[in-house]
């Protein structure tokens, strides 16, 4: 529009041809600029393009790796989990493993149960009232030594009336001492109703004998200026759960004569006073040591009455000891000692009362 209102005067030939060739020129000049811009273009979409492609192949190469990894998830899911099954072979499975969580639960009830209970305990060791293993006694006077005992291995059972025989000096009466607390052994184990005596500490042993044994012995040992039932509150006063003793004194014969001093009273209710005494504070155990040796046969045979039924009626163990084989027919066994040893056991059968002796 420009050019057309604009239109240069008419020229020379040759200024026509100097203008065409300019023209020609402006156009090869213009058609110059297109290509090279387009050719700019062109360049700069090939980067671009080269750029989405470096893109494109990075997210394909993202892609690629979430698929794999994707594929390796399902491969380890179709690896864990069990394929589908049917309605029915789901009703199976249920069951079964209902049927195992039962049986499962079951066994830890029962485990549970068995741990809970105690476990068994050992049996417990039974032990006689009295034991004796290997026990010996020797007695030293300067260079002199004497044995009394070589040797005893004894078993006494509550209840029981035991008889010693033997000769004096055969070690009966350190026997008898040592069983009541009263003498050691040199060797050997002595054991109480399952506890050692061997080893026990001097208060242990009195209260064994102060609570446990009763002594009756030959020569009746009463204090002459106390009364009979004196002579026995002695006992009763130190003894809990003891007998009473006027109770204790009817219980022999003796009654009437409570209020007696010794000197007042012969030989045998002497020694009725001190079976009484022995009685008095509820013994388990009885060591009587000749008690009837200073009684004529009538008295002696009351006395042995006396001990006998205290043995049987009371319930406590009794173990005398005397020379006369007579006595022996009313023990459970009979032990002969000889020598520091025991050289015979006899048990009777049918033992005989006090009043079937006769000497």
């Amino acid at each position: 529009a420009f050019a057309e209102k604009t239109e240069p005067e008419a020229v020379s030939e040759e200024n026509a041809v100097e203008i065409e060739e300019t023209e020609l020129i402006s156009e090869d000049t213009e058609e110059n600029l297109v290509t090279e811009t387009v050719t700019a273009e062109v360049e700069a979409k090939t980067d671009e393009s080269a750029n989405d492609s470096c893109e494109t192949e990075n997210i394909l190469t993202e892609e690629s790796i979430s698929f794999e990894e994707n594929e390796m998830d399902d491969a380890l899911t179709e690896n864990a989990e069990p394929e589908a099954v049917s309605e029915e072979n789901a009703v199976e499975i249920e069951d079964i493993s209902a049927d195992t969580t039962e049986e499962i639960t079951d066994v830890n009830e029962k485990t549970q149960e068995l741990s809970q209970e105690p476990a068994a305990e050992e049996p417990a060791v039974i032990y006689p009232l009295i034991r004796l293993r290997g026990i010996t006694k020797t007695y030293k006077t300067g260079a002199i030594e004497t044995k009394a005992l070589r040797g005893i291995d004894l078993d006494i059972e509550e209840g029981e009336f035991i008889v010693i025989l033997g000769e004096s000096g055969s070690g009966k009466t350190t026997l008898l001492n040592i069983i009541g607390g009263i003498d050691s052994v040199t060797e050997g184990e002595y054991l109480f109703r399952g506890e050692s005596m061997v080893t026990a500490d001097e208060k242990t042993l009195n209260t064994f004998r102060k609570d446990t044994v009763s002594f009756i012995f030959q020569s009746y040992n009463l204090l002459e200026d106390l009364t009979a039932k004196e002579n026995l509150r002695l006992v009763t006063a130190l003894t809990e759960g003891s007998i009473d003793p006027e109770t204790a004194l009817a219980s022999v014969g003796l009654a009437r004569k409570v209020d007696f001093y010794p000197s007042q009273l012969s030989g045998g209710e002497q020694q009725r006073v001190s079976i009484a005494r022995a009685l008095a504070k509820r013994p388990k155990l009885i060591l009587a040591d000749e008690p009837t040796a200073a009684l004529d046969s009538d008295n002696g045979i009351e006395v042995l009455d006396i001990l006998h039924n205290i043995t049987k009626i009371e319930g406590c163990t009794t173990i005398l000891i005397t020379h006369n084989p007579e006595i022996a027919r009313m023990a459970d066994r009979v032990l002969r000692i000889k020598g520091g040893k025991i050289a015979e056991v006899t048990e009777n059968k049918e033992p005989v009362g006090a009043f079937d002796l006769r000497w």
